[in-house]
C-alpha cells in the first residue's frame, strides 16, 4: 500500500475507509514539459497533484493561447471534474510547468466515489467551487483590467530578487493578450525606467510603480 495519501495536500479530511481505497493507486512521476491531456481527448480519471504544477491552457481559433489556471497540489481540474460528471471531451491542454507527481483515481472508482462516499464528494466540490471562482476572477481581470495592469500585476507576482525569466509569448499567455502587445507594453514600461528586458527575461527596476498601476483598473 502507498504511503502517498498520508502527506497528500487536501485529502485529511476524508474517512479511512475512503483514504484506504485510494491508497494503493499508483503515483506517476511526470517530467517537465510533459502533456497530461489534449483537446479531443476524454476524460479518464481525476489527478491529485503531489508535487509539481500543471498548467491549463485554451487555444482560441486564431492561434493564441490564454492560462486559464494551475493545478498545485490541494487544488482540481475544471476540465477533469466536468469531464467525469457529464461525460464532456477535454477543450484545453495540460502540461506540466515542473517535474510533477501525480496519482489518477481512475474514472469508475471517481464516479462510485462520487456516488457513495460523501466525505470524498464534499471534497471534490469544494475544490471545484474554488477552481471556479479563481476561473471568474481571471474572466473579470481579462475583460476589465488594462494589459497594462495585468502586465504590472503579474510582473510583480512574478519577480524573483527583481528578476522574471519568460519570453514575451509565455508573458502575453499568462495574462491573456497577445505578444506584440505585450512587447510594446514593456518598451513603454522600460522607457519610463520601471523595466529592463533582456532575451528571454523582464528586469523589475521600479516594483512601486508597476505596483501602484497594478492597483489601479482600465478606465
Amino acid at each position: 500500500m502507498s504511503d502517498w495519501i498520508d502527506t497528500a495536500a487536501g485529502l485529511s479530511t476524508l474517512r479511512a475507509s475512503t483514504r484506504d481505497e485510494l491508497a494503493p493507486l499508483p503515483v506517476h512521476d511526470l517530467p517537465r514539459g510533459a502533456v497530461v491531456f489534449r483537446p479531443g481527448d476524454p476524460v479518464e480519471g481525476f489527478a491529485i497533484v503531489l508535487d509539481g504544477r500543471i498548467e491549463v491552457f485554451l487555444t482560441g481559433q486564431n492561434g493564441r493561447e490564454i492560462l486559464l489556471y494551475a493545478v498545485e497540489p490541494g487544488q482540481s481540474c475544471v476540465q477533469t471534474t466536468l469531464g467525469l460528471l457529464g461525460e464532456a471531451i477535454y477543450s484545453t491542454e495540460a502540461i506540466t510547468a515542473t517535474p510533477t507527481r501525480v496519482v489518477i483515481i481512475p474514472r469508475p472508482l471517481f464516479l462510485r466515489l462520487i456516488n457513495e462516499a460523501p466525505d470524498f464528494r464534499q471534497m471534490v466540490f469544494a475544490a471545484f467551487a474554488t477552481r471556479m471562482g479563481g476561473m471568474i476572477e481571471l474572466m473579470e481581470r481579462v475583460s476589465f483590467q488594462s494589459v497594462e495592469c495585468r502586465l504590472a500585476g503579474w510582473l510583480c507576482a512574478r519577480a524573483e530578487n527583481g528578476r522574471v525569466n519568460a519570453t514575451h509569448q509565455e508573458i502575453a499567455t499568462h495574462i491573456g493578450s497577445a505578444r506584440e502587445v505585450v512587447s510594446r507594453r514593456l518598451d513603454a514600461f522600460a522607457r519610463r525606467g520601471w523595466v529592463r528586458t533582456e532575451r528571454g527575461a523582464v528586469i523589475v527596476t521600479d516594483r512601486v510603480a508597476l505596483e501602484r498601476l497594478a492597483a489601479t483598473q482600465a478606465a
